[in-house]
């Protein structure tokens, strides 16, 4: 059996208007756990592989919701630290999503400043405990992106995992709302933390920020010609991992699964998902996907098709995390089905 991995950032809670109701008329919300990191976690849990997730909450009702939530699914939460909330202590981080609705786009808008987990000293954080035995830390450029207290959360477990002889998953999350709140460097950040990673979720936009370049190919030889660029950068790094997306309209989408290693590489065939139920989060179900594959000595194809089977299952499930057994992401049929009896 593999070790756990471990899953490193914050955890939020998401606020969405019920019903296709703009925030500004909203009445009422449904209230969801998520979180990039936590994600990922719930996911691999689901599947049956051991998982642990660093990160702070506030010793408050909300706090423990979130640590119920990813206990529920099945991941450790021994490494979840509670702090007391209010002054001094913080917050859980919070997220209004507007989900899209006809013409209308999905729209997210953020509400974490001061949380528990922006606000955590390195010092204080279980990473080697956590680490021990572990086969991965999964963690994100959400991270860092938080402010320059995040930047050093992310290089304490950057460093902790290298001590531990822990391979890092990162993936990029660019989000720019985040990046643009302070002063911030994000290509020097981000190139820092990928330069010690084994696996990097993200596609030829994010080494494009990383390297200051931009890849003249099209389609397929492009995200090519930008992988070979970030392995030349990058000696530690053996595994790219990438989505391409066409949206056809709001709740219709084309997707495609693509991982690049140094000497292969394998893009699926678009799979056409309708009635989309909910997109946030699809990302991190394909980077799970690639995780639980690769952890099981998976080839390009293998994971490429994994990350792709749990990201479009995601697509049908409400909320920001995805609980699949290995029964139904091996049953995954792009073509959906009838009801199974």
């Amino acid at each position: 059996m593999v070790g756990p991995v471990v899953c490193f950032g914050e955890m939020l809670l998401r606020l969405s208007p019920q019903g296709a109701i703009p925030l500004q008329q909203a009445g009422g919300v449904a209230i969801d756990v998520g979180g990039a990191e936590a994600n990922v976690a719930a996911a691999l849990a689901s599947l049956g592989v051991p998982t642990r997730m660093l990160t702070v909450v506030p010793d408050n009702p909300l706090g423990r919701k979130a640590k119920a939530a990813l206990g529920a699914a099945g991941s450790d939460t021994r490494f979840i630290a509670s702090v007391p909330a209010g002054v001094g202590g913080g917050r859980i981080g919070l997220y209004w999503f507007e989900p899209p609705a006809g013409p209308i786009a999905g729209r997210v808008t953020y509400d974490r400043a001061g949380s528990s987990f922006a606000l955590a000293d390195p010092a204080d954080l279980p990473f080697a405990q956590a680490l021990e035995g572990a086969s991965l830390l999964h963690m994100s450029g959400i991270t860092p992106a938080l402010g320059p207290a995040g930047v050093e959360l992310a290089r304490a477990a950057v460093a902790a995992a290298k001590d531990a002889g822990v391979p890092i998953c990162f993936d990029g999350n660019y989000r720019a709302n985040l990046w643009d709140a302070w002063d911030s460097d994000p290509r020097a950040i981000l190139t820092e933390l990928v330069g010690a990673a084994t696996l990097m979720i993200g596609n030829h936009r994010d080494i494009s920020l990383l390297l200051g370049k931009t890849f003249s190919g099209d389609g397929a030889d492009r995200r090519r010609e930008a992988s070979e660029a970030a392995f030349e950068a990058f000696p530690n790094l053996q595994l790219i991992a990438s989505t391409a997306r066409h949206v056809e309209a709001a709740c219709t989408h084309r997707l495609a699964g693509r991982i690049d290693l140094r000497a292969s590489h394998w893009q699926t065939d678009e799979v056409r998902i309708e009635n989309i139920v909910d997109r946030i989060g699809t990302g991190d179900a394909y980077a799970a996907g690639v995780i639980y594959s690769w952890l099981g000595g998976g080839d390009a194809k293998q994971m490429a098709k994994t990350g792709l089977a749990l990201a479009a299952l995601k697509h049908g499930v409400p909320g920001d995390m995805i609980l699949a057994t290995e029964e139904e992401l091996h049953d995954f049929n792009p073509s959906g089905g009838d009801v199974r009896r």
